[in-house]
């Protein structure tokens, strides 16, 4: 249960709000930011221009910093020796894992590693290994479409990912064989009770938050 605002509560929001840091005054009255926030929107008190954004560590308009011009400087140490040198061989990563390597992703694909292109974020060096199968068959997949597996079919057994459990579908017929009314009617109106219970949830919240004197 939330906690009630009192005047005095209110008085030291309108007071210091606008011109002191949120965190510091959240601390101050036992509260969080975002009831904070919410209590000076209901209040009409607005934050002074000036605090609206951090200036603290920033260099004023015109000032020259130090090291203007010293491109690369560095002030000693072991920052050249740890730095990362330009070609850099990537198999000497603590965490490399060789092309041809397998993983099974978040989602539970297996994928495979096909490249070490430095140019690809390390996701992208990743292919599911039913899209290889498939395109070892058939090429490319077209243009808006995707490799998934057949009904009831799925696997990450990297033995048991053939080319007869898979298919290629185009993205529009994929969302439609995932949209709830395509899987089970029951779940279907179980996901619209969910939505409607959701927002009659989120009225009465709001509704009792404005009431709060």
């Amino acid at each position: 249960m939330s906690k009630l605002w009192t005047a005095e509560d209110d008085r030291i929001l309108r007071a210091l709000y606008p011109a002191t840091p949120t965190h510091e005054l959240a601390a101050q009255l036992g509260r969080t930011q975002n009831a904070l926030h919410r209590r000076a929107h209901n209040l009409g008190v607005l934050k002074a221009v000036v605090h609206r954004q951090s200036n603290r560590g920033c260099f004023p308009a015109g000032n020259k910093p130090w090291n203007a011009g010293l491109k690369g400087w560095t002030s000693g140490g072991r920052s050249a020796e740890t730095r990362f040198k330009p070609g850099r061989d990537p198999s000497l990563a603590r965490n490399y894992l060789p092309i041809g390597s397998l993983r099974i992703c978040h989602d539970g694909r297996l994928e495979r590693k096909v490249t070490d292109d430095p140019c690809l974020s390390p996701a992208r060096r990743w292919t599911a290994v039913s899209r290889l199968v498939w395109e070892a068959a058939h090429g490319p997949v077209p243009a808006k479409h995707i490799v998934v597996f057949k009904p009831g079919m799925a696997t990450a057994v990297l033995e048991q990912i053939t080319l007869d459990r898979l298919e290629c579908i185009s993205r529009k017929e994929n969302a439609h064989r995932n949209h709830p009314r395509s899987r089970h009617p029951e779940y279907a109106r179980l996901v619209q009770l969910k939505g409607a219970i959701t927002r009659q949830v989120n009225r009465i919240v709001k509704q009792s938050q404005e009431a709060t004197p």
